[in-house]
């Protein structure tokens, strides 16, 4: 076999005039009159190869067999691309390889089930089959940078908390039950009839051990085991930036997440983060934003409204206020025109968030506010709710009343579907923040939580402080402090 002297997204103009070796995949082949185009690719790039008879007809005869996804290795001498022919969307795009020899490594016997080559870097083929194919899946170079982006990002992960003093500690993976949020994966044992280990939900029991221990500076990259229902963004077997710290508070842990997003993130995915990391109390991402992850990036609040909803005449707003319910709102710009089949969409959506029902307003010209419950409130009220949501004319304000927990997740749903339909467009901007200060989940029987609605997180000692750090659009880790006692 030949072997490489330089990879398919490596040469340059500078590169003109030398002898090359290349192996590769071809990616697409382009017969011209007996010239034949081939696009050789491996996972560094592509680079473009001809076979032409009035340079070398040898080849010819092999090139002529050549299909995509035939593993060959080329040598051949570098050549500038004439005026005009130059590829501006490929780093190689100035060069290519008049080829002297070739050899064929693989050829390809059957019909290629996927489309390798995409021009728009879409996977149109069910998951089915490309799970049946992951080999040929993984040739996709969309899917390639993805691994490739995770290994850069892991190297750097592991750059930063080295330089930040912590140990990278790994943690067994068969262990005993211990109660978490999700059920175990069990693993019998061979040598113990009847007995069986547990896979880790995460890496929780030991790594307290190892703050006893006095390992006060902690981290691994886990794998965790959770046998509960799917979700968008969580399968059954995931990796966590597991990390422990001792002897610190709240503004410690804060403060080393605010370097981790600037020496990590920042040069990885190459954007310029915030030197301070925006800092959310719980309670307020609840009240503007109606979940614990809001996405912002789009400027589009909730408001709450109850005050003003109890003074009218409107039932449904009295009586949910007098009961301790909450009227929350929003205004949609631009929204003034939705139809009322957009509306009755909307409406049907926060349903199946337990919403009884969804109340809309125009704001019109002269900022005169126009709705079909119009009859229940004053015109001072009306200019009142216009008013506390920061409508203006051409926009649409919705409103939600009923129990806190829905008034606030449904108005957070609404608030993403609005803007789907037709409200400002999200920024491709990345917004990083911190929750903290959420609530104790206190949980008597046979009686409602003493904070009212709360997360569904794991329950350090009451009153400890807890947080969450968000990077649009999912999740980056959950820390919270907790204090460890040892018995001597």
């Amino acid at each position: 076999m030949m072997k490489r002297t330089h990879n398919c997204g490596e040469l340059r103009a500078a590169n003109v005039g030398e002898v090359v070796t290349l192996n590769g995949w071809v990616d697409r082949r382009r017969d011209h009159g007996g010239v034949i185009f081939v696009d050789l690719r491996d996972k560094y790039g592509k680079t473009q190869i001809v076979f032409n008879p009035d340079y070398n007809s040898e080849v010819m005869p092999i090139a002529e067999q050549l299909r995509n996804e035939y593993v060959i290795a080329v040598t051949g001498k570098v050549l500038a691309r004439e005026a005009g022919n130059t590829n501006d969307k490929l780093p190689t795009g100035e060069i290519e390889i008049k080829i002297d020899k070739i050899e064929i490594l693989n050829a390809v016997t059957n019909l290629i089930p996927l489309e390798i080559n995409n021009p728009n870097e879409e996977s149109k083929e069910n998951d089915d089959l490309r799970l049946q194919y992951r080999y040929l899946d993984l040739r996709r170079p969309w899917i390639q940078r993805k691994l490739i982006l995770k290994s850069q990002f892991l190297k750097a992960v592991y750059d930063f908390f080295y330089s930040n003093g912590f140990e990278n500690i790994e943690t067994p993976v068969l262990c005993k039950s211990t109660p978490e949020g999700a059920r175990d994966y069990l693993v019998p044992s061979r040598v113990n009839p009847g007995k069986f280990y547990a896979l880790p939900q995460s890496p929780q029991q030991y790594k307290q051990l190892l703050m006893i221990a006095g390992m006060d500076r902690y981290f691994q990259i886990a794998k965790c085991f959770r046998d509960e229902d799917l979700r968008a963004d969580r399968q059954p077997e995931f990796t966590q930036i597991d990390v422990e710290m001792s002897f610190v508070d709240q503004d410690d842990v804060m403060g080393m997440f605010d370097k981790f997003v600037t020496e990590v993130l920042g040069k990885v995915w190459n954007f310029e983060p915030p030197k301070k990391i925006r800092r959310m109390k719980w309670a307020e991402a609840m009240l503007k934003y109606g979940s614990d992850k809001p996405d912002l990036r789009f400027d589009l609040e909730i408001h709450d409204v109850s005050e003003i909803g109890a003074k009218s005449e409107f039932g449904v707003f009295k009586n949910c206020v007098a009961g301790g319910g909450k009227i929350r709102g929003i205004a949609a710009k631009g929204c003034v025109d939705f139809t009322r089949k957009q509306i009755d969409e909307l409406t049907a959506y926060v349903a199946k968030y337990g919403s009884k029902g969804l109340v809309w307003m125009r704001v019109k010209e002269n900022d005169e506010v126009e709705t079909q419950v119009g009859k229940f409130f004053t015109t001072e009220q009306l200019n009142e709710l216009r008013d506390a949501v920061g409508a203006k004319c051409g926009d649409m304000m919705f409103f939600i009343a009923g129990p806190e927990k829905v008034a606030a997740t449904a108005m957070g749903q609404l608030r993403l579907g609005s803007c789907s339909h037709q409200g400002p467009p999200r920024s491709e901007e990345a917004r990083i923040r911190l929750d903290y200060r959420i609530p104790d989940v206190r949980i008597q029987r046979h009686r409602r939580p003493l904070h009212g609605y709360a997360p569904p997180v794991h329950q350090p000692a009451p009153g400890t402080p807890r947080h969450d750090a968000f990077w649009q659009p999912q999740g980056l880790q959950r820390r919270s402090i907790r204090p460890c006692f040892e018995r001597c």
